[in-house]
């Protein structure tokens, strides 16, 4: 079985934008034989995925008939707004302006393991989106078991 991402990292952006990827991310990336990471922009967050993973993400949406309206939408959002973020030597990527921007990333961030990708957030935002979500799952025990977890 593929390795996955998992576990939430907090660390710090600088003002070029350079941040540390988590070691353990590092480790899964590195199964892949290829240190790059897609960035695109979701939910008020970035979602960030090994190439192998993008591509067969992008292979999909090309599948997709090409004149709906919601296939266009998630072409003009997702894929044009993807941008390549090689890792430096000792484990760093360079989040562009335009990427930062969306997700509001100033100083303090989070790097949230999501399985296949991971999910980029200021620290303000996940205490908010977290504390959703620990709500939802909370009450929603009988629809995990019906999921067959």
């Amino acid at each position: 079985m593929a390795a996955m991402f998992r576990g939430r990292f907090e660390y710090t952006i600088d003002d070029k934008g350079r941040t540390s990827l988590p070691a353990k991310f590092r480790e899964v990336l590195s199964a892949s034989d290829d240190n790059r990471l897609i960035l695109t922009t979701f939910d008020n967050c970035l979602w960030a995925y090994p190439v192998p993973e993008w591509t067969a993400i992008e292979e999909k949406i090309a599948a997709l008939p090409q004149f709906k309206s919601e296939v266009k939408a998630l072409q003009r959002v997702f894929v044009s707004g993807a941008v390549e973020c090689p890792l430096d030597k000792q484990g760093r990527i360079v989040i562009p302006p335009t990427l930062r921007d969306y997700a509001g990333l100033k100083k303090d961030i989070l790097f949230v393991g999501m399985t296949k990708r991971i999910e980029i957030w200021s620290k303000e935002k996940w205490s908010a989106v977290f504390s959703v979500a620990q709500e939802k799952i909370d009450g929603s025990s009988e629809d995990l078991a019906n999921l067959g977890l």
